[in-house]
């Protein structure tokens, strides 16, 4: 699994019980033929998860949520799901502040510390979602505040650690950073967990931010670049086969 590639679909808030399951019968044979090569993994709405569990139960897909309360236990917190329910539903590993996470709901590293932790207790693998905005990657500040963010692994001791590196201009827009400008980033990220977390520390990196079946191979075989984090082309069956394709058999 840690020297697998890994390729993730985030679905984001799309789905319902009848597209889930077109498009999970067509990707259970691509995903099963890679599974030598590949970690594959769907990051679904909460509302499907046990749905989508039971329907990949004995295959190689992985499934995740995509996201998680801050509040550990259960309790008066309407609305909210805790890891402990993630993982009893089937849950696997679990998406920690994305872009959309911290635009929209304004998650900052004292949450996401504790949205960690909650994971990490409750046995999920954590996913934690980087990058910088326009703006900051214009003002030559994306180097800062992608440290800023990863600064949120130092107190945890993890032994694994699995971050998807995503510049927000880049999501759902169909711009895709440079090679030079994705190596660049996945190195400083690589070294920053090293010196966070100790030089025994397992390591994925993952792209994400417009990856298509069109520019997948390329991106792949950039330098830390570990596998793909991967949005509106994970809802297409044959274009999330093609990436998972170009994981392992390059064009």
């Amino acid at each position: 699994m840690w020297q697998q590639k890994w390729i993730i679909g985030n679905w984001k808030m799309n789905g319902s019980q009848s597209a889930n399951r077109q498009l999970l019968q067509a990707l259970l044979k691509p995903v099963d033929v890679a599974a030598a090569h590949v970690y594959c993994g769907v990051a679904v709405p909460n509302v499907y998860l046990a749905g989508v569990n039971e329907f990949t139960r004995d295959t190689s897909l992985a499934v995740g949520a995509q996201d998680v309360s801050r509040f550990a236990a259960n309790g008066a917190f309407t609305g909210e799901v805790s890891a402990q329910m993630l993982a009893d539903v089937g849950a696997q590993f679990v998406l920690i502040g994305h872009s959309e996470r911290r635009q929209y709901f304004h998650e900052d590293n004292q949450e996401l510390l504790i949205k960690l932790q909650n994971s990490m207790a409750a046995g999920l693998l954590p996913v934690l979602c980087v990058g910088e905005t326009l703006a900051e990657r214009e003002q030559g500040q994306e180097q800062v505040v992608v440290s800023a963010q990863l600064d949120v692994l130092a107190s945890l001791g993890m032994r694994e650690v699995v971050v998807a590196y995503e510049p927000v201009w880049a999501i759902g827009t169909g711009k895709v950073p440079s090679v030079t400008q994705i190596a660049a980033m996945h190195q400083l990220i690589y070294q920053q967990i090293l010196s966070l977390c100790g030089e025994d520390v397992k390591i994925r990196v993952l792209y994400g931010g417009s990856v298509n079946a069109g520019n997948a191979a390329e991106i792949l075989a950039v330098p830390h670049v570990d596998g793909a984090l991967v949005g509106g082309a994970s809802l297409q069956a044959d274009s999330f086969a093609a990436i998972i394709q170009a994981a392992y058999a390059p064009a």
